[in-house]
């Protein structure tokens, strides 16, 4: 790996770039004309080749210089943008969310824009993530997970209480009329969750003694739902994902049986004195929000 050159002869070379003139670059960087030039000369010397050339009049960029420039200056710019974003983590109107992506893509971003307007001068800083174990945020001040129950109840709040059902368009469904017609369909679930097509079929009254045909599996909802959107089979689902596709007429359900989901979604949030303003009008909304989908 090249070794990059010290900062401050970056900031030399970018502002003397966009001046054309090392004396208006020292009069940005508070410092002396001598100065700029010598970071100038050390960045080319540790280059390897010319930056700059003298003129009488002034500075003019050689091809190499004209071809750097642009690098140096995104990456100015990207170091900006991220010490912003990490600086403002700590102000009482910045809310840092980290949301289960099923959860975040099919529950929370239709209802999104209410809290927007309600909260017009709270930033959201929103990151997924597909299992909680896999990319626990430190940064987050509220984080919404899927799990059993043992570890996410101990310091959350559970939200729902959903059933499992097959979902799939209008279209699929017409194939449909018994068991054994759905078994000769595609099937599309996730790995790692308590409840699969095996148990359903089990619990279904007429599904005992029916062999469950091959799963495809997806490593999240937010995938498996949208095969079955396509076109491309059955789904298995929930009401927090599902509700508003289902009220939307993209999918329907093929059977009206379900069986109790053992996951729930939780809501981690911090109580009293360490609750940020931000946390504490989005915890507030959530749980009105959840409150009026539960019925």
């Amino acid at each position: 790996m090249a070794r990059l050159p010290p900062l401050n002869w970056l900031r030399a070379f970018e502002a003397s770039a966009r001046a054309l003139s090392f004396t208006a670059a020292a009069e940005e960087l508070s410092m002396t004309q001598s100065a700029v030039s010598q970071q100038i000369k050390s960045l080319e010397s540790a280059m390897g080749r010319a930056l700059f050339l003298r003129r009488a009049r002034g500075l003019e960029l050689t091809d190499e210089g004209r071809g750097y420039l642009p690098t140096v200056q995104a990456a100015f710019a990207m170091l900006e943008e991220g010490t912003t974003v990490l600086q403002s983590r700590n102000h009482p109107d910045v809310l840092e969310l980290q949301v289960n992506l099923s959860f975040a893509l099919y529950w929370l971003t239709p209802r999104l824009s209410q809290f927007m307007e309600e909260n017009p001068g709270v930033q959201l800083n929103l990151a997924t993530s597909v299992w909680h174990e896999e990319r626990a945020s430190d940064a987050a001040s509220v984080q919404i997970v899927f799990g059993l129950g043992k570890r996410e109840g101990i310091n959350g709040r559970r939200l729902t209480r959903d059933s499992i059902f097959p979902v799939c368009t209008p279209k699929v469904a017409r194939q449909i009329k018994s068991l054994d017609d759905l078994r000769k369909q595609r099937l599309f679930d996730l790995p790692g969750t308590a409840q699969s097509w095996g148990a359903w079929f089990k619990a279904h009254p007429d599904g005992g003694t029916v062999p469950v045909p091959t799963v495809h599996r997806a490593s999240t909802w937010a995938l498996s739902v949208e095969w079955a959107k396509r076109g491309l089979g059955v789904a298995l689902a929930h009401e927090t994902i599902a509700n508003d596709l289902l009220a939307s007429g993209e999918l329907v359900r093929p059977f009206d049986f379900s069986i109790p989901l053992k996951e729930a979604y939780y809501l981690i949030a911090p109580e009293g004195t360490r609750t940020r303003h931000a946390s504490k009008v989005f915890k507030d909304w959530l749980l009105r929000e959840m409150a009026v989908f539960l019925g």
